[in-house]
């Protein structure tokens, strides 16, 4: 695994003072854009929607369908994205949740989540925590399990863990990186 850490590291580059002063920008396009960076990062989730028993991925706007679509792909599994509120057609589910300075709203197509679903939820950042957590919520609330949380990298000082933990009940969160 550490292998695949170095390899991962080496293609996130670093932006300074991204999207405002004091903020250092993880810029994920270089390893999306490097075939076998790319390929370990997707075969790496998609051994954790093995290992944790996933029948569907889902992925959050916009990063996450990048990284979750591949990753459903190479473990045999349905893709359900979840989206910021009034970009899916038809009937859907909607959590909203609080961010920074505001509140947000996420939402999916109920039909395609079952009582029989275990969901692998993918996301390319673990930062708060809030979109995840909204995530969870929705996917309970279409009746389907969540069978764990995959990231590929975790902002520990941000402390997204411990507020997913107890939303989470058991299920694993697993990031490929910690920084």
């Amino acid at each position: 695994m550490t292998d695949i850490k170095e390899l991962l590291l080496s293609r996130i580059r670093d932006v300074a003072d991204y999207p405002e002063p004091g903020v250092m920008f993880k810029d994920i396009t270089p390893l999306l854009a490097d075939p076998a960076a790319f390929t370990a990062l997707t075969d790496a989730l998609a051994e954790i929607a093995e290992r944790t028993g996933a029948t569907k991925v889902v992925g959050l706007e916009a990063r996450g369908f990048i990284l979750g679509a591949p990753v459903a792909v190479r473990a045999g599994l349905g893709f359900i994205p979840v989206r910021k509120a009034g970009k899916l057609p038809g009937a859907t589910l909607s959590q909203t949740y609080d961010l920074e300075y505001g509140s947000a709203e996420i939402e999916v197509h109920a039909e395609d989540l079952t009582a029989e679903d275990r969901v692998l939820i993918v996301d390319d950042v673990l930062a708060t925590g809030g979109t995840a957590e909204a995530a969870i919520q929705l996917i309970r609330r279409a009746g389907a399990q969540v069978s764990g949380l995959a990231v590929l990298m975790e902002l520990g000082f941000l402390a997204g863990r411990p507020r997913l933990e107890p939303a989470l009940e058991g299920a694993p969160l697993e990031a490929l990186l910690q920084v």
